[in-house]
Formats: structure tokens, sequence, C-alpha cells
């Protein structure tokens, strides 16, 4: 059996499709649950997270696996396979080890050294023991992935190479600006009680916002974190700051849109399927605020300017219009004015607002115009209006935002439509991965790369001395029957020898073959560790013609040894 794993990440595919991919609790399971019904794979874990789905599986045919667990990523994820296909990333063997391996440590994430992974590791095997989808395997290779993400992140400085995803979204929130000072002061609301909104409303408090309000469907659950925030930070963070104890309280999901009104800072991570917040209802908390209605474009009206004309030309100089026919309130120079003119006309009017003075002609008739005609006729059917020359109107910037939103969820929670919002701020997964990807790796990921590595080499070794033991168990089995087998015989062959004599007999003969076997025995592992050793296995069974059912035998009492030694 080998391990693979099949998956997409915000490496290899964009948000949108993250989003539609992603598994809900209820879909890991069942995903689990037909993975190992599956002909190739006896073992599945899933690790799911904002930025990543995979599926890792213990399988006995390359090619059969990776076509069988792309096709159950598709049927689960509901993104279809030829669209998913493009995106997935097939990883095997030590390939696949060295992957979990740099995603433990945090170099496969969106902010590289985040320790977060960690627990979604830990989390995604809890979930496979509980279904009894993980093996000997998987369980070695999770428990040992979480032990390398340790060692990395004790050994090494992989945490002056990345913040949480929650510390780089705020640091984007205060535009690079430093956090304290921003967030000092503000009103927070927090919308969800999970692990990432929780890290979120920690953060927020540790910040020195003034208040937390955390909304959950399940209240209780609001209401817990509320009171933990409160008795962990509900006084100074520190003797002598001039920081005040932050409040907290729960509210329960219909009592967003009022505290939307209320808050200055919202962070939103739910395992919804749907949007949470709309833009509508952005708006509508921005309205609450301001008193005004939310500009939708993200910038203020501008009053619309008085009709201009060409400089250095009275209002009608030249201008081969009937100014008295021209409806008050549109531009002298839009679609509207030149509405109905003839060719020679237009020409005119053309001539007038690029500023020149065009000599007067005289009108030509309709079938000397047709070729003019036509062509404007073409050009208003290929663009769908009439083209106009409109001088450019000054363009308001964009004012200081007041209303910050962060979205950490996929799929995601908030309408992404609110950038378009004035005075609104919203950073989401997406810009979070665009701000990441010009950031600057520390020099400590090098040295994670190289334990990486060094982990990989020594689970491979691992794995493969273990895969020979069942054979080298099997083989010193089938020699202690030989020596019993040959000791009964010598007793009836020699009933007169006393029990010491027997005894001294049955030691001598267990020496000598236990001194043939060491050598040999402890060589064969030794090769077995090394990399392309697994064939010595084979050999072994064939030279000492081994039953192979012995050699299976051995090894599932070997894992159900180890399944009563696992910890709970």
């Amino acid at each position: 059996m080998s391990l693979l794993v099949v998956g997409l990440s915000h490496r290899s595919a964009p948000v949108s499709v993250l989003e539609r991919a992603a598994l809900s609790a209820d879909a890991q399971i069942k995903l689990l649950q037909d993975t190992v019904a599956a002909e190739p794979a006896t073992e599945a874990a899933v690790l799911a997270t904002c930025n990543r789905i995979e599926l890792y599986a213990d399988v006995d045919k390359f090619h059969a696996g990776v076509a069988e667990l792309s096709t159950l990523l598709a049927q689960h994820s509901g993104v279809g396979l030829d669209e998913l296909t493009p995106y997935l990333y097939v990883h095997y063997e030590d390939r696949a080890v060295h992957h979990l391996f740099s995603v433990a440590c945090g170099l496969d994430s969106m902010v590289v050294g985040e320790g977060q992974i960690l627990g979604q590791i830990k989390d995604s095997l809890a979930r496979a023991q509980e279904l009894h989808t993980a093996g000997k395997l998987l369980n070695d290779l999770f428990q040992q992935a979480l032990r390398v993400g340790k060692r990395a992140h004790s050994e090494t400085g992989i945490d002056r190479a990345g913040q949480s995803l929650v510390t780089f979204g705020l640091e984007q929130l205060a535009a690079g600006g430093d956090v304290r000072a921003w967030a000092n002061g503000r009103k927070a609301l927090v919308i969800g009680a999970g692990s990432m909104s929780s890290l979120a409303a920690a953060t927020l408090a540790r910040a020195g916002v003034a208040e937390v309000v955390v909304a959950n469907r399940t209240f209780e659950r609001a209401e817990r974190l509320a009171l933990l925030l409160e008795e962990q930070y509900g006084h100074s963070l520190a003797e002598g700051e001039d920081t005040r104890g932050v409040t907290a309280r729960a509210v329960p999901m219909d009592a967003v849109a009022d505290e939307l009104t209320r808050a200055d800072v919202v962070v939103s991570c739910t395992g919804a399927t749907g949007l949470v917040l709309t833009a509508e209802a952005v708006a509508h908390a921005v309205e609450g605020r301001t008193g005004a209605p939310a500009a939708d474009s993200g910038v203020p009206a501008v009053k619309p300017a008085p009709p201009q004309r060409p400089a250095g030309l009275a209002a009608d100089e030249n201008c081969p219009l009937d100014l008295a026919a021209v409806q008050p309130g549109f531009s002298l120079m839009g679609e509207a004015a030149v509405a109905g003119m003839d060719a020679a006309t237009l020409e005119q009017h053309a001539a007038w607002v690029a500023g020149g003075a065009p000599a007067r002609r005289e009108r030509r008739t309709p079938e000397a115009d047709a070729e003019l005609i036509t062509a404007l006729a073409a050009t208003a059917a290929t663009v769908g209006r009439i083209p106009e020359r409109r001088r450019p109107e000054p363009v308001a910037e964009r004012p200081a935002p007041f209303f910050f939103l962060l979205d950490l969820a996929m799929p995601r929670d908030i309408d992404a439509a609110v950038h378009r919002l004035a005075g609104v701020r919203l950073v989401d997964i997406e810009s979070l991965a665009e701000a990441s990807a010009d950031a600057p790796m520390a020099a400590d990921v090098d040295q994670v790369r190289r334990i990486v590595s060094d982990e990989v080499a020594a689970f491979g070794a691992a794995q493969r001395a273990a895969h020979i033991t069942p054979t080298v168990v099997a083989l010193r089995t089938m020699a202690a029957d030989v020596v019993a087998s040959e000791i009964a015989r010598l007793d009836g062959r020699l009933p007169d020898l006393d029990e010491r004599q027997r005894g001294e007999i049955r030691q001598a003969v267990h020496r000598v073959v236990d001194k043939l076997l060491h050598a040999p025995t402890v060589r064969v592992k030794q090769l077995a560790a090394e990399p392309g050793g697994a064939g010595y296995a084979d050999a072994l069974r064939t030279l000492f013609d081994l039953d192979p059912e012995t050699v299976a035998a051995v090894s599932r009492a070997g894992d159900s040894t180890d399944e009563k030694d696992r910890p709970a």
C-alpha cells in the first residue's frame, strides 16, 4: 500500500473555485466513508480549511487511486470533474509526506508560518479516527506531521516569517499601520464562535478594542466565548498601560443588523453556505451610522457640471445647434444634443466640440449623406448608442473608511460588492491572498525546509523498516517452530536424557539459530530502510518460503496492538 494525496489549495485554484468546492462537516464525513469503501483505498483522511481541500488515502494502485480520489472530490464538492481537474494536484509516497509536513510547518499557508494549521491537522486526524478511516499509515503520518510542525515552531523563527491569518487581516484593515493604534477604543462585532472567530475576538481584545460583541447561531457558544473574553481581557492588559479592559457580550444572529450600526470593525467566519452579510445589509448599516444613503460606487456623488463649451468661445459662437431647441440640463457635447442631426451638422458639431470653428457650408441632400449616415448607424449598432465626445469630469477621491470588515470564511460570508460602498473597507480571503503573495519570506524558512527534508527521510526510513518487520517476525517464528519440532524429535530418540541435559541442548540450538539469523535480519532492516528497499521483504519471503498469510497475520496483530496503545 502507498500514500496518495489529491487536493486543491489557494496555490492551485482561484478563490471562486475554492468557495464552490468547500466541504461542509457532513460532506467531509461522507467523503471519508465513500473513500474507504472504494476499491483502491484502505485508509482516508480529509484536511479541509479555508484555503485547501485535500484527501489523503492509502492506496494499492496509483492511477486507479488518482482517478477514484479525484472523482470523489468532485462528487462531494459539487464541482464537476472536468472543471475541477485543472486545479487539482497529486502527491505520492515520499512527496505526499513532504507535502503534509510542509503544510504542518506553515510553509504552504497563505500567510507563511501561521500556526493555526496544526489545530486543523489535529481535527482532521481526530475525525478520521472517530470514523475508523485512519489506519496505521495515516495515524503515523498525521501524528508525525504534528510533531514536525511543533518542532519547526520551537526550533526556528518561522513565526516571524508571517502571522496568523487574523493578525494579517487586521493589518490589512489598518492599511499597514499599527494595529493597536488603529483598534484602540473601537467597537468590534465578531460573527461566529468557532476556532477562527475565537482567535479573532481574542486578537481584537489584545489589540485594545473597547467592546467585542459575539453573534452566533448557537447562542450558548457565543455566550461562552463572551464570558471567556471578559474573564481574560476584562481588565487592563498590562500594568501602567493606558488600556482599559474590554467589554464583551453575546447576541443572537437576528440581532446582527442592529449591531452593524454600532460596530466599527466586523469579523465574520462561519460555516454558512450562503452570504451572512449582503451588500444591502452593510449599506443599510452605513446609512444608519451616517444618516445618508451609502454611495454605491465608492465615490461620493458629484454635482453635475454646468454645460461646458470650448475654451475661448462664447456660448453660441460657431455652434451649429439651434440652442433654443436644446432642453435645459443636457451637455452641449452630449448625445442628447446631437440626436437627430444630419451628417453635415454632426461633422460641424464634432469640430466645434474639439475647439475648432468650422466653416459653415451648405447643407447636403440626404442622398449625398447616405454613406456617412450608414457609417454612423453601424457604429451605433456596434456600441449600442450614438458616440459622444465628453470632457472628463472631475473624479472625487474615495473617502477615508470608517467601517471595517474582515471576512475569513470560505465560502465567503460577506458580499464582495461591499467593496464598492463609500467609507467601507473589506478584506477577504481573496485580497489576503493577493497581499501575502508579495510579503517577504524570513530566512528561517530555509531552516524549516531542511527540518522537513530530514523528517521526511526519517519517516520514510521508519515506514520501510516497519514494512519488513512482519516478514522478519514471521521468519523468526518459523525458525522457532523448526527448533521446537527438532527438540521434540530429539526427545523421542533420546528418552534417557534428564531435564538438565534437555535444557542445555534446547538453549544451544536456540543460540545457534539466533546467531545465524541475527546479522541477516539486522542488515535486511537497514537495507529496507533505504530508498528503494521495499523489495527486500519480498526477497526474504521468497528465500525462506514464508507463508504470505503468516506475514499478513503478524502485520494485522501489530496494527491491533498499535490501536490499543494509541492515546484517546
